[in-house]
């Protein structure tokens, strides 16, 4: 569907892509036990504590996007180990840190470093021969990893001493360091004389992406990561399950999710792109409302199953169709960032629609906001799509849609 001229998928490559996806959405998948960490540590109140996550992830979200046009170019090995070192430092400033300051400074630090590490990896995906498969393959395996690591960060802080998860989080960009080596570096493009120089200065000034196309991708983020970091409060509060039985649940949905990675792919060969994304984001928009509004235990689990598992489907469909139409990466860094700023202001977005109208209001303006996002995402598909057939990319309808 989308075979290009590029790196194939090897084992080291897919290693390298892994590892550096894995780091950098590592502050903002982490952060939970993070916070449960330092807040006691520091004795920080929640708005004190919510304060230092929001450092770190705005600060990964907003290199991610200043860095876009950098990692589109070769350098992508460099820029990663450079982001790795960075950030190892910040985690290790913030393992030794005494004080509330110096914590925020040092998660400063980390996001500014992790953005550099998403940016580069993120837009390595584009410069595989195979955008579907290596987004699947890339996702896949960091959700596999950074359950790990959920469950590494807290055992090292309660076995191990207070601060311990940051630390460890530096011994992995350590290990990170050499599997990076295997990134692929330079932009590719379709394999046309006109366009064989993909990356050069007309493509990448035509691969800019939309603001609409930005913001769109922020507000399903922040529509999907708000609520889901309410999900557990909103289950035990309208199901009667317990705290443990709740978090049990998500943590099962999470990784049967990992479904919806493999299934992407194969619903875009068989029904096309534009089609399967389509589906995907209605059947989790509506499983969101479901997860919200029931009261069932049984509809609870199925729609939270349901619901992460179409986030990944469209997670895995929005990098193919990013790559495909912008073979330097620029477009899948910038969609990153667009995502991981979206990741940091949901859950206080989320967190305000909820206190203020309740839960009703909240599924049906989580409902409304994840169609609404959708519109530039899908349009962005519908080019995704035409781009393999047409050879190569007309700049005038690539500045519009991505």
């Amino acid at each position: 569907m989308n075979a290009r001229r590029g790196s194939a998928l090897a084992f080291a490559v897919a290693m390298a892509l892994i590892a550096g996806v894995t780091l950098g959405s590592g502050g903002a998948n982490v952060m939970p036990v993070f916070v449960d960490d330092f807040a006691p540590r520091f004795e920080l109140s929640d708005s004190s504590a919510g304060l230092v996550a929001a450092t770190q992830l705005m600060a990964t979200a907003v290199v991610t996007l200043l860095l876009a046009k950098r990692a589109a170019r070769p350098g992508r090995v460099r820029m990663t180990r450079l982001g790795l070192a960075l950030s190892g430092a910040g985690f290790l400033a913030a393992t030794a840190a005494t004080d509330p300051v110096t914590l925020v400074l040092a998660n400063l630090v980390v996001g500014a470093g992790l953005g550099a590490v998403y940016a580069a990896a993120t837009a390595a995906l584009a410069a595989t021969d195979d955008a579907d498969k290596a987004s699947a393959v890339t996702i896949s395996g960091t959700v596999g990893v950074t359950a790990l690591l959920i469950m590494a960060v807290p055992a090292a802080n309660h076995d191990l001493g207070e601060g311990t998860g940051f630390l460890l989080m530096a011994l992995c960009c350590l290990v990170a360091w050499p599997l990076v080596r295997r990134l692929p570096e330079g932009p590719t493009g379709p394999a046309t004389p006109d366009a064989g120089s993909a990356g050069t200065g007309g493509t990448t000034a035509a691969a800019r992406p939309s603001v609409v196309l930005l913001l769109g991708t922020a507000l399903l983020w922040a529509v999907t990561q708000g609520a889901w970091s309410y999900a557990s409060v909103l289950g035990r509060q309208h199901t009667g399950m317990s705290h443990s039985a709740v978090s049990a649940v998500l943590a099962i949905s999470s990784v049967v999710a990992l479904v919806g990675a493999v299934v992407g792919p194969i619903a875009a060969r068989r029904f096309g792109r534009m089609r399967s994304m389509a589906a995907f984001v209605a059947a989790q928009a509506l499983a969101m409302a479901v997860l919200i509004f029931t009261h069932d235990p049984l509809l609870f689990i199925i729609a939270a199953v349901l619901w992460q598992a179409c986030q990944l489907a469209v997670l895995v469909q929005m990098l193919a169709a990013a790559a495909v139409i912008d073979p330097t990466g620029r477009l899948v860094a910038s969609l990153s960032g667009a995502g991981a700023l979206g990741t940091g202001i949901g859950p206080l977005l989320v967190g305000a629609v909820l206190d203020a109208a309740g839960a009703e209001v909240l599924g049906i303006v989580l409902a409304l906001g994840t169609f609404i996002a959708s519109l530039p995402l899908l349009r962005m598909t519908v080019a995704g799509t035409e781009a393999p057939a047409e050879g190569q990319l007309a700049p005038s309808s690539t500045a519009e849609t991505g």
